[in-house]
């Protein structure tokens, strides 16, 4: 009897579920869409997760509710959407870090960025900023190497996230310098602890550094990506100071539970990409110097394979530390 009973709940689970992946497909879903986010309200993917909201709701004809699940490297927040039914109704905007890096950077990973998860649609990709609290001297990347190896145990680094660790550990080991990581729960506490001084340096993204750096909160050392930032247009890159060959940048994707059916998967990239293109996602991405992309699932899927080998590559050569 009991097995009996078992079975059947589960039964009525899967029928819950099936309806609920049919009602998304044909536009009428049940319940409120979860958009989990994998940092702390006010950080780079929080910011870009709301600004698609509006548009996405109404596309979808469905609430869409921002879920903050703030984790050292959001490890949580992809842990719960791997684990969620597979109906559309829980989406996660992960990013180069939480997909991508934490696929190396963990012996014992609670997810599998690749097979747990149906890629959506790429968000943004952006470089970061070396940003470091006022009291840091000089101007240059070589001055903050400088400076570095007169500190015991070098600068504290303020970890947003696990690119701004891969990108800092293989920075610092091509200047040839030692750093302390402190891990924060996203890129806001991250932000707070170098204005704050509790922090020397941090790898911000534009959006997360610009008002920092134009109120004189912070200084800026460079720009991560080969290009520099649209908005920070007087911060060189790290290529230009002599860095050679450096280029990693941060991108962030909306992803689905694996095993989303097909049509579930088109609907929600349609609604998705439909709000990457209204002006006023657009202008805000742009202000916050942000390069909005809005692929395919199998383009973003390509991407996500391409920097698994990459950043592979990065932590095994700079001996970053696995978790």
């Amino acid at each position: 009897m009991a097995k009996v009973r078992s079975r059947a709940g589960w039964l009525c689970v899967l029928a819950a579920a099936l309806s609920a992946t049919h009602a998304l497909a044909q536009g009428t879903p049940a319940r409120p869409i979860r958009l989990i986010v994998t940092s702390a309200p006010g950080g780079p993917a929080d910011v870009q997760g709301r600004l698609l909201v509006p548009k996405m709701t109404e596309v979808l004809g469905a609430s869409v509710v921002v879920d903050n699940r703030a984790s050292a490297n959001g490890v949580v927040g992809m842990e719960i959407a791997a684990r969620a039914a597979p109906d559309g109704l829980t989406l996660v905007i992960g990013n180069s870090g939480t997909v991508a890096i934490n696929a190396t950077l963990y012996k014992s990973l609670s997810y599998n960025p690749e097979r747990d998860f149906t890629p959506i649609t790429q968000m943004s990709t952006t470089g970061m900023i070396v940003a470091t609290h006022p009291r840091v001297p000089g101007t240059t990347i070589q001055d903050l190497a400088a400076y570095a190896k007169t500190r015991k145990g070098g600068l504290n680094i303020a970890i947003p996230g696990s690119t701004g660790e891969a990108a800092g550990d293989a920075l610092w080991r091509q200047l040839g310098v030692r750093m302390t990581n402190v891990h924060y729960k996203g890129s806001a506490p991250s932000e707070r602890a170098v204005v704050a001084g509790e922090a020397d340096v941090s790898l911000l993204t534009p959006l997360a550094s610009a008002v920092h750096l134009k109120t004189g909160q912070m200084k800026a050392f460079g720009v991560t990506s080969a290009e520099r930032s649209p908005v920070l247009p007087d911060v060189p890159t790290l290529i230009e100071q002599g860095i050679s060959g450096y280029d990693i940048q941060f991108w962030s994707g909306m992803l689905a539970p694996a095993g989303t059916p097909a049509p579930v998967i088109a609907r929600l990239h349609d609604a998705a990409v439909q709000a990457l293109q209204t002006p006023e996602v657009r202008d805000r991405f742009r202000q916050f110097g942000l390069v909005l992309v809005g692929n395919t699932p199998a383009e973003f899927r390509d991407i996500v394979q391409r920097d698994i080998a990459k950043f592979r590559r990065i932590i095994i050569e700079s001996g970053m530390p696995r978790l």
